[in-house]
């Protein structure tokens, strides 16, 4: 990545999260990226084309946090759980504004739109890979327990940022401890 597109990029992660995708217009990021207009464009041909690089880069990262929680060998229980405390943790950091996916998907309703494309992506591969991990768990009914812990996570990222972010967390990965628990073991097929 060059130079200049990795500080347009960055300037619109800042801007685009602190402040909402409509709300800030490429004049702002052109302005705070100290760049010329052409060389925005020449990057990202469009806004829509930047805001779906701003929730790519997101997504890698979220990707990154679950390989590594993956790479601890640790079981299917302690991944979710190391998952779950990313998210926690994330709900906690200073100048938390909820999920930028949620967000985006809030200020581009259309599910035609390629931002909300974007986010159905990242939501998609998000469910499958908690469906892979509550099946490692080697309990009935993963996808329904992976569709929960989305639904948590949701609702955890939404309050997270209009309360005591701590005791938001703490309830997250309280949940999660009870779709680890409370769930019966798979019998073995005969």
């Amino acid at each position: 990545m060059s130079e200049a597109r990795s500080r347009l990029l960055g300037t619109a992660t800042e801007l685009f999260y602190a402040e909402g995708l409509h709300s800030v217009g490429v004049d702002r990021v052109i302005a705070d990226a100290q760049v010329t207009r052409a060389t925005l464009y020449r990057h990202f041909p469009s806004k829509d084309d930047l805001i779906v690089a701003y929730l790519t880069q997101a997504d890698e990262a979220i990707r990154t946090r679950v390989d590594a929680a993956r790479a601890q060998g640790a079981d299917s229980d302690d991944i979710i759980r190391a998952v779950g405390q990313a998210i926690a943790d994330d709900i906690q950091r200073t100048g938390f504004r909820g999920c930028a996916f949620l967000n985006a998907a809030a200020e581009y309703p259309d599910p035609r739109h390629p931002v909300h494309q974007a986010v159905l992506k990242h939501r998609q591969w998000f469910l499958a890979t908690l469906v892979e991990l509550f099946t490692g768990t080697g309990k009935i009914d993963a996808e329904p327990a992976a569709r929960h812990f989305v639904m948590l996570r949701d609702g955890a990222m939404a309050a997270g940022c209009l309360t005591d972010p701590k005791p938001i967390g703490d309830t997250f990965l309280r949940g999660i401890e009870g779709l680890l628990t409370y769930r019966s073991r798979q019998e073995p097929a005969t």
